[in-house]
């Protein structure tokens, strides 16, 4: 196991490194395994990068029916509200990626729904005993990951896989999530951060101050974080040399 940063120049070039360095890594992983599990994150990073992907696999050896999608968290809200990470993120792939709603995972909204407890507990039944082969990631100014608050009952549920939140501290106040012990049951994580408010997090995350969750994400292979300079301006020494 181990962790690594990449640092580019800018948002956008992260947006681009990181769509070919995916489409190429699940085009390698297609050819030795049927079925594909990537666990998808919401955030203007992660979406920069979805148009990205979807444009370049347009044409590509990747077999969209080999794909399995699923979420590490998701906003409580109406299934065709805008901010819902799931709608944002498959309708900027769904350009491209023609994958079938069954292969879709997609945390349940709130229409009709009793609350996110209810519909947390569903959503583990449904992953089950589901290994990730690449989750994606991102980090808050405040250094939650997912929906994991730092100083937060949702950071510290170890018991479950995934959890419902009621009292967020950033809106919406209700979300799904999956915990650490769910996101870290991955071979890859790639962590997605840009802008100059992210600069402090990382650097914390990276630092080791356990007081943010996202110091807990550790991959059982690789945890690589995909930097722009601003985001990457207060990394401890031995990750400040760009790769």
């Amino acid at each position: 196991m181990y962790t690594r940063v990449v640092r580019l120049p800018s948002a956008a070039l992260v947006s681009e490194v990181v769509a070919r360095r995916l489409l190429q890594r699940l085009i390698e992983l297609q050819r030795t395994r049927p079925i594909v599990h990537v666990c998808l994150t919401g955030g203007n990073a992660a979406n920069a990068m979805y148009e990205r992907f979807a444009e370049l696999a347009k044409g590509s050896e990747l077999d969209a029916s080999k794909l399995q999608l699923w979420w590490g968290d998701e906003r409580f809200l109406p299934a065709t509200h805008p901010d819902r990470n799931s709608l944002q993120a498959v309708s900027r792939l769904a350009r491209t990626v023609s994958i079938k709603s069954a292969d879709t995972h997609m945390m349940a909204a709130q229409d009709g729904r009793k609350d996110p407890h209810e519909c947390a507990a569903e959503y583990e039944a449904e992953l089950d005993g589901t290994h990730f082969d690449i989750t994606l990631l991102g980090i808050g100014e405040d250094g939650h990951t997912a929906s994991l608050f730092p100083d937060h009952p949702s950071s510290e549920a170890t018991s479950r896989l995934v959890i419902g939140v009621t009292d967020a501290p950033k809106a919406p106040a209700e979300r799904i999530t999956l915990t650490l012990a769910a996101l870290n049951r991955s071979d890859e994580i790639w962590v997605i951060a840009t802008g100059a408010a992210k600069a402090s997090p990382v650097a914390r995350a990276l630092g080791g101050d356990e007081r943010l969750p996202a110091t807990g994400v550790r991959a059982e292979t690789a945890t690589i974080w995909f930097l722009d300079d601003e985001a990457a301006d207060g990394l401890p020494e031995q990750y400040r040399c760009p790769e």
